[in-house]
């Protein structure tokens, strides 16, 4: 997401980075519960770098279905009224974030469908991107939170 217009931002990781073995593994070898990426299972650093990876390389994670926990945010673009969901994730120092925004399944209803700011929240969805202007933007589709 692009910070110039309020949106969660993203910053640097190692450019050689590869992306974690992040999924939640069950006793048979397969994701557990759906889940390709389980971010929650990660340790600070590499839930950063994972995410890191995700932005700078969104055509790795289209269609995985992601999990991830941290800090519920949002924005509110007054030109367009539109509301965008984020999920922040602090990074081990606690001084920066990456956020990854998401969409909830179904009609949900903003304010009260959603959480205060700043509670820590669970979501899952399907990792995608979509273009805005001349941006791209990564987005977990049909998400709901656990």
């Amino acid at each position: 997401m692009a910070e110039a217009d309020g949106k969660a931002a993203q910053s640097a990781a190692p450019a050689n980075a590869e992306p974690a073995a992040a999924a939640a593994v069950g006793t048979d070898g397969t994701a557990a519960e759906g889940i390709d990426v389980d971010l929650t299972v990660l340790s600070s650093t590499m839930v950063y770098s994972e995410v890191y990876n995700m932005m700078s390389s969104p055509e790795d994670y289209i269609g995985k279905t992601v999990k991830m926990k941290g800090a519920f945010t949002y924005y509110h673009d007054e030109a367009s009224d539109r509301y965008y969901f984020a999920c922040l994730i602090a990074d081990a120092a606690a001084r920066c974030s990456q956020g990854l925004e998401f969409v909830l399944a179904g009609d949900a209803v903003f304010p009260r469908d959603y959480p205060d700011v700043g509670k820590t929240i669970s979501v899952v969805g399907v990792f995608d991107t979509y273009t805005e202007g001349e941006y791209r933007y990564c987005t977990l589709r049909e998400a709901r939170f656990v």
